[in-house]
């Protein structure tokens, strides 16, 4: 298998070193990683400058943009390949709910996916990070189930407990849960004297019962959520059609 790996947390993360290691063992693995760290950037691709690449000692090739820039560079410009494959972490930190609309590792998976490649975004639960190896085992264990049992370009959200190995109880197929409103944003002042803001955290979990994977992921399983780029609210386009007299 050619696997081609990226990452929100930036070329020097943990995770993504734990990532591309447990890659190894299935195969030729390529990573490509944002230069700084791009949490919350989204699907956004670099539009305003060019982009430059370089290659760090570890072999990673770096590039100063997001997380979609790194997959869509990498697929339709730098390899001289196609992967088989596009695999997104180990970010720090959840993904879960509402996350996945602005999470740069839900979005250089997204990527992949839209460029025809099934494609996996995989996070550990926690900030504190402890456990990268059991996300990593269980990304292989998705992974050796496609190899065994091919199943379509899919993409894939999947979320780990920052658990022990031995303590995961396995996976759940979830849906996606829902967040309460994010806090206020935190207005303060820069020593320039400047008043500045810093986004506030993301809100409690709101919608976290039976099926969804912050039910999953509290109660010791791996989440595994099938996503899907169509964003239109089916349920309203009979109600919305009548309002324009369609």
């Amino acid at each position: 298998m050619r696997i081609l790996v990226s990452n929100d947390d930036g070329y020097l993360a943990p995770g993504i070193a734990a990532l591309a290691e447990a890659m190894r063992s299935l195969g030729e693995v390529t990573v490509v990683a944002p230069e700084q760290n791009s949490s919350g950037a989204s699907n956004s691709l670099t539009l305003n400058r060019p982009l430059t690449v370089w290659q760090a000692p570890s072999g990673t090739t770096v590039v100063n943009g997001t997380p979609s820039d790194c997959v869509h560079v990498a697929l339709t410009g730098l390899l001289d390949h196609r992967p088989d494959l596009v695999v997104s972490g180990i970010n720090l930190g959840a993904n879960m709910g509402d996350d996945t609309i602005y999470s740069g590792t839900v979005a250089a998976a997204t990527e992949g996916y839209l460029l025809g490649i099934p494609s996996i975004a995989i996070s550990l639960a926690s900030k504190a990070g402890a456990h990268f190896e059991t996300a990593a085992h269980a990304v292989l264990d998705v992974l050796t189930r496609h190899r065994e049992r091919p199943a379509g370009a899919w993409l894939l959200n999947v979320n780990v407990p920052d658990v022990p190995r031995g303590q995961l109880k396995g996976f759940r197929v979830t849906r996606l849960g829902r967040r309460h409103k994010a806090e206020d944003v935190i207005k303060t002042v820069n020593p320039r004297g400047e008043t500045v803001y810093w986004v506030g955290a993301a809100g409690p979990a709101a919608d976290a019962g039976e099926g969804t994977d912050f039910a999953a992921v509290d109660g010791g399983f791996a989440s595994v959520t099938p996503l899907q780029i169509d964003l239109t609210n089916h349920d309203q386009m009979s109600a919305v059609g009548d309002w324009f007299g369609a």
